[in-house]
């Protein structure tokens, strides 16, 4: 249920992530300024040249947005918009989005239209809705968390990106080279209410995103989103072939659904514990939340923060409903236990 609807003359305080080249972030620029100046709402808009100043940024622009009454708005990709997200939650102000990014799960999942002109409409006309977040130590993702793998995966698709531009295609091309390469599987202890497990997989991978479970194909599971629960998602498969059929249905979501009973360790939780086993002491691992990657402690904690996001979403979202039920609890024989 929505909570109560901001003021419907709230300035926006948008970050624009200004990541593409000149041309676009100017064309993107001009249909946010055009869109809102003809609304006549008032509106702030800052571009964010440097990726290393979007904290600052964000930070800035949240307090005037709760100075304000305002909204504190995210444009880019899923990454910038959880680095805004984070300051809307510790400034306690409403929070819009404007995706601009490749895949874009976090306003796909709510309804929020891609095309850049259409979005800003929705946003005018939006409403406030509370949305589930997750964390793993100190930091908060709205889409996922994975170790392993996927992480990188992400830092050669960036790589590739810049090189080849930002589309599906050289993202999914960029994805087949990684999981080609030589990569170890991680060796982990899963500790879920006081109970450990062990688990072998090449990448373990949080999910609190609707949209991109279901395109896994494992339905149930994304109900759990619903109701205060994280998905954990892990392949059994061993070999690379098998890793990239995987790869291409689930985490792209491209290809089709999964029979993830045979190749995939699911469950859903509200706290866990993951402590990776290395040879070495190292005290930091690779972490990718939202598509950006960082070194977090070892081990890491999951759970679901107690704030929500204040989300402006538009009335009705186009992502089809789940089938009901529960997702299946936590068991050995839904592990690679080795």
């Amino acid at each position: 249920m929505p909570t109560t609807a901001v003021a419907p003359d709230a300035p926006f305080f948008i970050a624009l992530n200004a990541g593409s080249g000149h041309d676009e972030t100017e064309e993107r620029r001009s249909t946010i300024e055009s869109v809102l100046g003809a609304a006549g709402r008032q509106f702030h808009l800052t571009m964010i040249d440097e990726p290393g100043t979007i904290d600052e940024v964000a930070a800035r622009l949240a307090q005037q947005a709760a100075d304000a009454g305002g909204v504190l708005v995210a444009a880019g990709g899923d990454g910038t918009i959880n680095a805004v997200a984070r300051q809307a939650i510790a400034h306690g102000c409403a929070f819009g989005v404007l995706p601009q990014g490749t895949f874009n799960y976090f306003g796909r999942t709510h309804g929020i239209p891609e095309d850049l002109s259409e979005a800003v409409h929705a946003l005018l006309v939006a409403r406030l809705h509370p949305v589930q977040v997750g964390m793993v130590n100190d930091r908060v993702f709205l889409v996922n968390a994975s170790i392993g793998l996927y992480p990188k995966m992400l830092e050669e698709r960036e790589v590739d990106k810049k090189q080849f531009g930002r589309s599906r295609l050289v993202a999914g091309l960029s994805a087949l080279k990684t999981i080609l390469s030589p990569h170890r599987r991680l060796r982990l202890v899963l500790n879920l209410d006081g109970k450990l497990q062990r688990m072998r997989t090449a990448t373990f991978f949080v999910g609190n995103n609707r949209l991109q479970m279901e395109q896994v194909g494992i339905a149930p599971l994304s109900a759990a989103l619903e109701d205060g629960h994280l998905a954990a998602v892990a392949p059994r498969t061993k070999g690379k072939l098998g890793m990239l059929w995987l790869m291409l249905h689930g985490v792209l979501g491209q290809l089709g659904r999964l029979d993830h009973a045979e190749q995939l360790a699911t469950f859903s939780f509200k706290h866990m514990q993951v402590k990776v086993r290395t040879l070495s002491r190292r005290r930091k691992i690779k972490v990718a939340t939202d598509g950006e990657v960082s070194y977090m402690s070892n081990p890491l904690e999951f759970r679901v923060l107690d704030e929500q996001l204040l989300l402006l979403k538009p009335h009705a979202s186009p992502v089809s409903e789940s089938p009901p039920g529960r997702p299946p609890a936590f068991a050995p024989g839904l592990v690679d236990i080795r």
